[in-house]
Protein backbone atom coordinates (compact mmCIF):
# COMPACT_ATOMS: atom_id res chain seq x y z
CA UNK A 1 0.00 0.00 0.00
CA UNK A 2 2.82 2.37 0.90
CA UNK A 3 4.56 1.63 -2.42
CA UNK A 4 1.33 2.39 -4.28
CA UNK A 5 0.89 5.72 -2.49
CA UNK A 6 4.53 6.60 -3.14
CA UNK A 7 4.18 5.88 -6.85
CA UNK A 8 0.89 7.78 -6.94
CA UNK A 9 2.57 10.77 -5.31
CA UNK A 10 5.47 10.64 -7.76
CA UNK A 11 3.02 10.43 -10.67
CA UNK A 12 1.02 13.43 -9.42
CA UNK A 13 4.22 15.43 -8.95
CA UNK A 14 5.47 14.49 -12.41
CA UNK A 15 2.29 15.42 -14.26
CA UNK A 16 1.79 18.56 -12.19
CA UNK A 17 5.24 19.76 -13.21
CA UNK A 18 4.39 19.30 -16.88
CA UNK A 19 0.83 20.60 -16.84
CA UNK A 20 0.51 23.37 -14.21
CA UNK A 21 3.13 25.72 -15.69
CA UNK A 22 1.75 25.54 -19.26
CA UNK A 23 -1.74 26.22 -17.89
CA UNK A 24 -0.53 29.21 -15.86
CA UNK A 25 1.71 30.57 -18.61
CA UNK A 26 -0.40 29.79 -21.69
CA UNK A 27 -4.02 28.73 -21.16
CA UNK A 28 -5.11 31.28 -18.54
CA UNK A 29 -3.45 34.22 -20.33
CA UNK A 30 -5.21 33.16 -23.55
CA UNK A 31 -8.63 33.22 -21.86
CA UNK A 32 -8.11 36.72 -20.51
CA UNK A 33 -6.52 37.98 -23.77
CA UNK A 34 -9.35 36.57 -25.92
CA UNK A 35 -11.96 38.26 -23.73
CA UNK A 36 -10.08 41.55 -24.00
CA UNK A 37 -9.82 41.26 -27.79
CA UNK A 38 -13.56 40.63 -28.09
CA UNK A 39 -14.25 43.63 -25.88
CA UNK A 40 -11.91 45.87 -27.88
CA UNK A 41 -13.68 44.98 -31.15
CA UNK A 42 -16.92 46.29 -29.71
CA UNK A 43 -15.37 49.38 -28.10
CA UNK A 44 -13.50 50.45 -31.26
CA UNK A 45 -16.81 50.62 -33.15
CA UNK A 46 -18.27 52.96 -30.52
CA UNK A 47 -15.47 55.55 -30.52
CA UNK A 48 -16.94 58.67 -32.19
CA UNK A 49 -15.28 60.89 -34.74
CA UNK A 50 -13.78 64.00 -33.09
CA UNK A 51 -15.43 67.31 -33.88
CA UNK A 52 -12.17 68.45 -35.45
CA UNK A 53 -8.93 66.56 -36.04
CA UNK A 54 -5.99 68.45 -34.47
CA UNK A 55 -2.54 69.24 -35.85
CA UNK A 56 0.11 66.61 -35.22
CA UNK A 57 3.81 66.08 -35.79
CA UNK A 58 5.27 62.91 -37.28
CA UNK A 59 8.93 62.21 -36.46
CA UNK A 60 11.01 59.89 -38.68
CA UNK A 61 14.60 59.17 -37.54
CA UNK A 62 16.73 58.68 -40.66
CA UNK A 63 19.82 56.48 -40.75
CA UNK A 64 20.86 54.90 -44.07
CA UNK A 65 17.20 54.83 -45.06
CA UNK A 66 17.44 55.58 -48.78
CA UNK A 67 15.87 52.23 -49.74
CA UNK A 68 12.79 52.59 -47.53
CA UNK A 69 12.26 56.30 -46.87
CA UNK A 70 10.20 57.04 -50.00
CA UNK A 71 7.61 54.37 -49.24
CA UNK A 72 7.47 55.44 -45.60
CA UNK A 73 6.68 59.05 -46.53
CA UNK A 74 4.23 57.91 -49.21
CA UNK A 75 2.33 55.89 -46.60
CA UNK A 76 1.85 59.11 -44.61
CA UNK A 77 0.74 60.96 -47.75
CA UNK A 78 -1.75 58.17 -48.59
CA UNK A 79 -3.19 58.02 -45.09
CA UNK A 80 -6.75 59.13 -44.37
CA UNK A 81 -5.49 61.91 -42.08
CA UNK A 82 -5.75 65.42 -43.49
CA UNK A 83 -2.32 66.30 -44.92
CA UNK A 84 -2.81 69.96 -44.01
CA UNK A 85 -2.86 68.92 -40.33
CA UNK A 86 0.50 67.12 -40.55
CA UNK A 87 4.04 68.32 -40.08
CA UNK A 88 6.80 65.76 -40.73
CA UNK A 89 10.26 65.98 -39.18
CA UNK A 90 12.96 63.83 -40.76
CA UNK A 91 15.88 63.70 -38.34
CA UNK A 92 19.22 62.85 -39.90
CA UNK A 93 21.00 60.49 -37.50
CA UNK A 94 24.39 60.97 -39.23
CA UNK A 95 23.28 58.91 -42.23
CA UNK A 96 25.90 57.87 -44.78
CA UNK A 97 23.73 57.23 -47.85
CA UNK A 98 21.44 59.20 -50.20
CA UNK A 99 18.54 59.61 -47.76
CA UNK A 100 18.60 63.40 -48.16
CA UNK A 101 18.20 63.02 -51.93
CA UNK A 102 15.14 60.83 -51.35
CA UNK A 103 13.76 63.52 -49.03
CA UNK A 104 14.15 66.24 -51.68
CA UNK A 105 12.42 64.06 -54.25
CA UNK A 106 9.53 63.50 -51.85
CA UNK A 107 9.26 67.27 -51.32
CA UNK A 108 8.70 67.70 -55.04
CA UNK A 109 6.22 64.83 -55.35
CA UNK A 110 4.20 65.22 -52.14
CA UNK A 111 3.68 68.96 -52.19
CA UNK A 112 0.76 68.75 -49.73
CA UNK A 113 3.06 67.55 -46.97
CA UNK A 114 4.99 69.99 -44.81
CA UNK A 115 8.37 68.37 -44.27
CA UNK A 116 11.50 69.55 -42.50
CA UNK A 117 14.98 68.00 -42.43
CA UNK A 118 16.91 68.21 -39.15
CA UNK A 119 20.51 67.16 -38.50
CA UNK A 120 21.18 65.42 -35.19
CA UNK A 121 24.08 63.77 -33.43
CA UNK A 122 24.47 60.01 -33.70
CA UNK A 123 22.01 57.88 -31.78
CA UNK A 124 18.28 57.35 -32.30
CA UNK A 125 17.37 58.81 -28.92
CA UNK A 126 19.25 62.05 -29.66
CA UNK A 127 17.51 62.31 -33.04
CA UNK A 128 14.09 61.84 -31.44
CA UNK A 129 14.83 64.39 -28.73
CA UNK A 130 15.85 67.03 -31.26
CA UNK A 131 12.57 66.57 -33.11
CA UNK A 132 10.54 66.55 -29.89
CA UNK A 133 12.00 69.94 -28.99
CA UNK A 134 10.99 71.34 -32.39
CA UNK A 135 7.60 69.64 -32.76
CA UNK A 136 4.36 71.54 -33.06
CA UNK A 137 0.80 70.31 -32.87
CA UNK A 138 -1.23 68.63 -30.15
CA UNK A 139 0.20 65.14 -30.63
CA UNK A 140 3.61 63.76 -31.59
CA UNK A 141 4.00 60.44 -33.41
CA UNK A 142 7.28 58.57 -33.98
CA UNK A 143 7.65 56.01 -36.75
CA UNK A 144 10.66 54.11 -38.07
CA UNK A 145 11.81 54.87 -41.61
CA UNK A 146 11.73 51.21 -42.68
CA UNK A 147 7.99 50.76 -42.17
CA UNK A 148 4.61 51.72 -43.60
CA UNK A 149 1.51 53.12 -41.95
CA UNK A 150 -1.78 51.36 -42.65
CA UNK A 151 -3.97 54.10 -44.22
CA UNK A 152 -6.25 54.47 -41.17
CA UNK A 153 -3.48 54.23 -38.54
CA UNK A 154 -3.05 57.94 -37.80
CA UNK A 155 -6.80 58.60 -37.84
CA UNK A 156 -7.57 55.70 -35.49
CA UNK A 157 -4.83 56.73 -33.09
CA UNK A 158 -5.95 60.36 -32.86
CA UNK A 159 -9.60 59.27 -32.48
CA UNK A 160 -8.61 57.30 -29.39
CA UNK A 161 -6.55 60.19 -28.00
CA UNK A 162 -9.44 62.63 -28.47
CA UNK A 163 -11.98 60.15 -27.05
CA UNK A 164 -10.00 59.44 -23.87
CA UNK A 165 -8.24 62.60 -22.71
CA UNK A 166 -6.60 60.73 -19.81
CA UNK A 167 -4.28 58.87 -22.21
CA UNK A 168 -0.81 60.40 -22.23
CA UNK A 169 0.87 58.11 -24.74
CA UNK A 170 0.20 55.00 -26.77
CA UNK A 171 1.74 52.53 -29.16
CA UNK A 172 0.38 51.09 -32.37
CA UNK A 173 0.17 47.44 -33.43
CA UNK A 174 3.30 46.28 -35.27
CA UNK A 175 3.14 43.63 -38.01
CA UNK A 176 5.78 42.60 -40.52
CA UNK A 177 5.33 43.33 -44.21
CA UNK A 178 3.58 40.43 -45.97
CA UNK A 179 4.77 41.63 -49.39
CA UNK A 180 8.39 41.62 -48.25
CA UNK A 181 7.97 38.10 -46.82
CA UNK A 182 6.72 36.88 -50.19
CA UNK A 183 9.92 38.04 -51.90
CA UNK A 184 11.91 35.30 -50.19
CA UNK A 185 11.85 32.43 -52.69
CA UNK A 186 13.46 29.71 -50.59
CA UNK A 187 11.21 27.84 -48.17
CA UNK A 188 13.13 28.13 -44.89
CA UNK A 189 14.00 31.87 -45.13
CA UNK A 190 10.33 32.55 -45.95
CA UNK A 191 9.18 30.30 -43.09
CA UNK A 192 11.32 32.25 -40.57
CA UNK A 193 9.64 35.51 -41.62
CA UNK A 194 6.17 33.97 -41.46
CA UNK A 195 6.83 32.71 -37.96
CA UNK A 196 7.91 36.22 -36.97
CA UNK A 197 4.73 37.61 -38.56
CA UNK A 198 2.50 35.28 -36.53
CA UNK A 199 4.46 36.01 -33.36
CA UNK A 200 3.98 39.78 -33.81
CA UNK A 201 0.27 39.37 -34.50
CA UNK A 202 -0.20 37.31 -31.35
CA UNK A 203 1.92 39.62 -29.20
CA UNK A 204 0.36 42.94 -30.27
CA UNK A 205 -3.23 42.01 -31.09
CA UNK A 206 -3.72 39.72 -28.08
CA UNK A 207 -1.04 40.06 -25.38
CA UNK A 208 -0.62 43.83 -25.46
CA UNK A 209 -4.36 44.39 -25.82
CA UNK A 210 -4.83 42.80 -22.41
CA UNK A 211 -1.90 44.74 -20.92
CA UNK A 212 -3.33 47.98 -22.32
CA UNK A 213 -6.80 47.48 -20.90
CA UNK A 214 -5.37 46.70 -17.45
CA UNK A 215 -2.85 49.58 -17.29
CA UNK A 216 0.03 47.11 -17.65
CA UNK A 217 1.81 48.30 -20.79
CA UNK A 218 5.50 47.63 -20.18
CA UNK A 219 6.97 49.38 -23.20
CA UNK A 220 5.97 51.63 -26.08
CA UNK A 221 7.10 50.24 -29.42
CA UNK A 222 10.07 52.16 -30.75
CA UNK A 223 8.78 51.58 -34.30
CA UNK A 224 5.44 53.35 -33.79
CA UNK A 225 4.52 55.34 -30.70
CA UNK A 226 2.58 58.51 -29.97
CA UNK A 227 2.46 61.16 -27.24
CA UNK A 228 0.25 63.95 -26.08
CA UNK A 229 2.71 66.81 -26.44
CA UNK A 230 1.67 68.43 -23.16
CA UNK A 231 2.61 65.19 -21.39
CA UNK A 232 5.87 64.20 -23.07
CA UNK A 233 7.31 67.72 -22.74
CA UNK A 234 7.11 67.30 -18.97
CA UNK A 235 9.32 64.21 -19.13
CA UNK A 236 13.11 63.94 -19.46
CA UNK A 237 12.51 62.86 -23.07
CA UNK A 238 14.44 59.88 -24.46
CA UNK A 239 17.34 58.59 -22.40
CA UNK A 240 20.64 58.59 -24.34
CA UNK A 241 22.52 56.11 -22.14
CA UNK A 242 20.39 53.01 -22.61
CA UNK A 243 19.78 50.72 -25.58
CA UNK A 244 16.08 50.61 -24.63
CA UNK A 245 15.09 54.26 -24.88
CA UNK A 246 11.51 53.27 -25.76
CA UNK A 247 11.14 51.27 -22.52
CA UNK A 248 12.79 54.03 -20.50
CA UNK A 249 10.37 56.73 -21.69
CA UNK A 250 7.47 54.34 -20.98
CA UNK A 251 8.66 54.01 -17.38
CA UNK A 252 9.03 57.79 -17.19
CA UNK A 253 5.50 58.40 -18.38
CA UNK A 254 4.06 55.90 -15.91
CA UNK A 255 6.35 56.29 -12.89
CA UNK A 256 7.21 59.99 -13.02
CA UNK A 257 4.13 61.52 -14.64
CA UNK A 258 1.39 58.97 -13.77
CA UNK A 259 0.25 58.93 -17.39
CA UNK A 260 -2.13 56.34 -18.81
CA UNK A 261 -0.42 54.23 -21.51
CA UNK A 262 -2.48 52.43 -24.14
CA UNK A 263 -2.24 50.25 -27.23
CA UNK A 264 -4.22 51.46 -30.23
CA UNK A 265 -4.71 48.02 -31.76
CA UNK A 266 -6.41 49.27 -34.93
CA UNK A 267 -3.49 51.61 -35.71
CA UNK A 268 -1.25 49.24 -37.64
CA UNK A 269 2.34 49.87 -38.67
CA UNK A 270 3.99 47.40 -41.05
CA UNK A 271 7.74 46.94 -40.75
CA UNK A 272 10.38 44.96 -42.65
CA UNK A 273 10.75 41.30 -41.63
CA UNK A 274 13.88 40.11 -39.86
CA UNK A 275 16.95 39.75 -42.10
CA UNK A 276 17.97 36.33 -40.79
CA UNK A 277 18.75 34.16 -37.78
CA UNK A 278 21.79 36.22 -36.84
CA UNK A 279 19.73 39.41 -36.76
CA UNK A 280 16.98 37.68 -34.78
CA UNK A 281 19.57 36.59 -32.23
CA UNK A 282 21.02 40.09 -31.75
CA UNK A 283 17.59 41.76 -31.78
CA UNK A 284 16.09 39.59 -29.03
CA UNK A 285 19.23 39.83 -26.92
CA UNK A 286 19.12 43.61 -27.20
CA UNK A 287 15.44 43.73 -26.21
CA UNK A 288 16.06 41.49 -23.21
CA UNK A 289 19.12 43.37 -22.06
CA UNK A 290 17.37 46.69 -22.53
CA UNK A 291 14.38 45.76 -20.38
CA UNK A 292 16.67 44.57 -17.57
CA UNK A 293 18.77 47.71 -17.89
CA UNK A 294 15.78 50.03 -17.56
CA UNK A 295 14.31 47.99 -14.71
CA UNK A 296 17.57 48.47 -12.82
CA UNK A 297 17.39 52.26 -13.38
CA UNK A 298 13.99 52.30 -11.68
CA UNK A 299 14.86 49.89 -8.86
CA UNK A 300 14.11 52.53 -6.23
CA UNK A 301 10.48 52.71 -7.40
CA UNK A 302 9.26 49.69 -5.47
CA UNK A 303 11.06 46.89 -7.31
CA UNK A 304 10.89 44.01 -4.86
CA UNK A 305 9.38 40.50 -5.05
CA UNK A 306 6.81 41.51 -2.41
CA UNK A 307 5.33 44.13 -4.75
CA UNK A 308 4.47 41.60 -7.49
CA UNK A 309 0.76 41.99 -6.70
CA UNK A 310 0.74 45.81 -6.80
CA UNK A 311 3.54 46.99 -9.12
CA UNK A 312 3.04 46.30 -12.83
CA UNK A 313 6.74 46.79 -13.59
CA UNK A 314 7.72 44.15 -11.04
CA UNK A 315 4.97 41.78 -12.12
CA UNK A 316 5.82 42.03 -15.81
CA UNK A 317 9.53 41.67 -15.16
CA UNK A 318 9.07 38.55 -13.03
CA UNK A 319 6.64 36.98 -15.49
CA UNK A 320 8.74 37.91 -18.51
CA UNK A 321 11.98 36.59 -17.08
CA UNK A 322 10.66 33.52 -15.22
CA UNK A 323 7.29 32.12 -16.23
CA UNK A 324 7.73 33.16 -19.86
CA UNK A 325 10.21 30.31 -20.31
CA UNK A 326 7.98 27.23 -19.79
CA UNK A 327 8.91 25.70 -23.15
CA UNK A 328 12.62 26.13 -22.52
CA UNK A 329 12.49 25.03 -18.89
CA UNK A 330 10.31 22.00 -19.33
CA UNK A 331 11.80 20.66 -22.55
CA UNK A 332 15.23 20.79 -20.97
CA UNK A 333 13.77 19.25 -17.79
CA UNK A 334 13.30 16.07 -19.82
CA UNK A 335 16.94 15.18 -19.17
CA UNK A 336 16.46 15.74 -15.45
CA UNK A 337 13.45 13.40 -15.37
CA UNK A 338 15.37 10.76 -17.28
CA UNK A 339 18.18 11.07 -14.76
CA UNK A 340 15.67 10.56 -11.95
CA UNK A 341 14.63 7.26 -13.47
CA UNK A 342 11.36 8.37 -15.10
CA UNK A 343 10.50 6.10 -18.01
CA UNK A 344 11.48 7.59 -21.36
CA UNK A 345 8.11 6.73 -22.92
CA UNK A 346 6.31 8.66 -20.16
CA UNK A 347 8.59 11.66 -20.64
CA UNK A 348 8.07 11.70 -24.41
CA UNK A 349 4.31 11.32 -23.93
CA UNK A 350 4.33 14.30 -21.53
CA UNK A 351 6.24 16.40 -24.09
CA UNK A 352 3.73 15.50 -26.81
CA UNK A 353 0.80 16.46 -24.57
CA UNK A 354 2.45 19.76 -23.66
CA UNK A 355 3.16 20.55 -27.32
CA UNK A 356 -0.50 19.83 -28.17
CA UNK A 357 -1.53 22.30 -25.45
CA UNK A 358 0.70 24.99 -26.98
CA UNK A 359 -0.61 24.33 -30.49
CA UNK A 360 -4.22 24.40 -29.24
CA UNK A 361 -3.62 27.76 -27.57
CA UNK A 362 -1.94 29.00 -30.74
CA UNK A 363 -5.01 28.18 -32.83
CA UNK A 364 -7.29 29.71 -30.24
CA UNK A 365 -5.30 32.95 -30.58
CA UNK A 366 -5.39 32.56 -34.36
CA UNK A 367 -9.19 32.39 -34.35
CA UNK A 368 -9.58 35.43 -32.08
CA UNK A 369 -7.14 37.55 -34.06
CA UNK A 370 -8.64 36.75 -37.47
CA UNK A 371 -12.02 37.96 -36.19
CA UNK A 372 -10.45 41.19 -34.96
CA UNK A 373 -8.79 41.75 -38.36
CA UNK A 374 -12.14 41.92 -40.21
CA UNK A 375 -11.62 45.69 -40.24
CA UNK A 376 -8.53 45.09 -42.43
CA UNK A 377 -9.52 42.66 -45.23
CA UNK A 378 -6.13 42.46 -46.99
CA UNK A 379 -4.21 41.84 -43.76
CA UNK A 380 -6.81 39.32 -42.62
CA UNK A 381 -6.68 37.45 -45.93
CA UNK A 382 -2.91 36.99 -45.66
CA UNK A 383 -3.18 36.06 -41.98
CA UNK A 384 -5.74 33.34 -42.67
CA UNK A 385 -3.51 31.77 -45.31
CA UNK A 386 -0.82 31.24 -42.68
CA UNK A 387 -2.94 28.85 -40.58
CA UNK A 388 -0.37 26.07 -40.93
CA UNK A 389 2.43 28.19 -39.44
CA UNK A 390 0.72 27.95 -36.04
CA UNK A 391 1.77 24.28 -35.88
CA UNK A 392 5.44 25.30 -35.85
CA UNK A 393 5.10 28.48 -33.77
CA UNK A 394 5.81 26.79 -30.37
CA UNK A 395 9.22 25.66 -31.62
CA UNK A 396 10.02 29.16 -32.92
CA UNK A 397 9.03 30.60 -29.54
CA UNK A 398 11.27 28.05 -27.83
CA UNK A 399 14.16 29.31 -29.92
CA UNK A 400 13.31 32.93 -29.14
CA UNK A 401 13.17 32.19 -25.40
CA UNK A 402 16.63 30.62 -25.65
CA UNK A 403 17.93 33.79 -27.32
CA UNK A 404 16.38 35.85 -24.54
CA UNK A 405 18.11 33.74 -21.91
CA UNK A 406 21.39 34.36 -23.72
CA UNK A 407 20.59 38.07 -23.56
CA UNK A 408 20.33 37.82 -19.77
CA UNK A 409 23.55 35.82 -19.51
CA UNK A 410 25.49 38.16 -21.81
CA UNK A 411 24.26 41.24 -19.95
CA UNK A 412 25.93 40.12 -16.71
CA UNK A 413 29.53 40.82 -17.67
CA UNK A 414 29.21 43.26 -20.56
CA UNK A 415 28.45 46.95 -20.80
CA UNK A 416 25.42 48.38 -22.57
CA UNK A 417 25.88 48.74 -26.33
CA UNK A 418 23.55 48.86 -29.33
CA UNK A 419 25.77 46.49 -31.30
CA UNK A 420 26.04 43.01 -29.79
CA UNK A 421 27.70 39.86 -31.07
CA UNK A 422 25.74 37.75 -33.53
CA UNK A 423 25.50 33.97 -33.61
CA UNK A 424 28.57 33.57 -35.83
CA UNK A 425 30.67 35.95 -33.74
CA UNK A 426 29.64 34.21 -30.52
CA UNK A 427 30.48 30.80 -31.98
CA UNK A 428 33.91 32.05 -32.98
CA UNK A 429 34.45 33.66 -29.57
CA UNK A 430 33.35 30.45 -27.82
CA UNK A 431 35.68 28.32 -29.98
CA UNK A 432 38.57 30.67 -29.21
CA UNK A 433 37.78 30.55 -25.48
CA UNK A 434 37.55 26.76 -25.57
CA UNK A 435 40.87 26.51 -27.39
CA UNK A 436 42.55 28.70 -24.77
CA UNK A 437 41.06 26.58 -21.95
CA UNK A 438 42.38 23.35 -23.49
CA UNK A 439 45.73 25.02 -24.11
CA UNK A 440 45.92 26.11 -20.45
CA UNK A 441 44.87 22.68 -19.20
CA UNK A 442 47.33 21.01 -21.55
CA UNK A 443 50.38 22.85 -20.17
CA UNK A 444 50.72 20.84 -16.91
CA UNK A 445 50.04 17.61 -18.81
CA UNK A 446 52.80 18.37 -21.28
CA UNK A 447 55.14 19.32 -18.42
CA UNK A 448 54.38 16.05 -16.62
CA UNK A 449 54.85 14.09 -19.82
CA UNK A 450 58.18 15.81 -20.42
CA UNK A 451 59.33 15.02 -16.88
CA UNK A 452 58.36 11.33 -17.15
CA UNK A 453 60.11 10.93 -20.49
CA UNK A 454 63.21 12.83 -19.40
CA UNK A 455 66.27 11.06 -20.76
CA UNK A 456 69.46 11.56 -18.81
Amino acid sequence: MSDFLMKLGESILFWSAWIIIPILAEVLPFIRNARTLYKKRKVNKLIPEPVQYPDLSVIIPVYNSSDTLYNCIKSIYDSTYDNSKLRIYLVNNMTKDDSFKVYTECQKEFTDLRMQWLNARQGKSRALNLALYNSTGKYIINIDSDGLLEPHALTNMIKLFEYDTSIGCMTGAILTDANAIGKYKKFFPRLLRKLEYMEYAQAFLAGRSYASENDEMYTLSGAFSAFRKSAVHRSFLYNTTTIAEDTHITFQMRENLNQKIRLCDNAIFVTDPIEGMDKLYTQRQRWQRGSLEVAKMFMDRGFSPVSILTNINVRTLIYDHTFAFPRLIWYIAMFCFLGMGVAINMTIFAMVIMTIVYVFVGYAYFNSIQKFLKEFPEIRSYYLRQWWVVLILPFFQLLVFFYRVMGIVNSINTTSAWKVMGLKEEREAFAKELKEVFHTLGKPIMALRKAINYDE
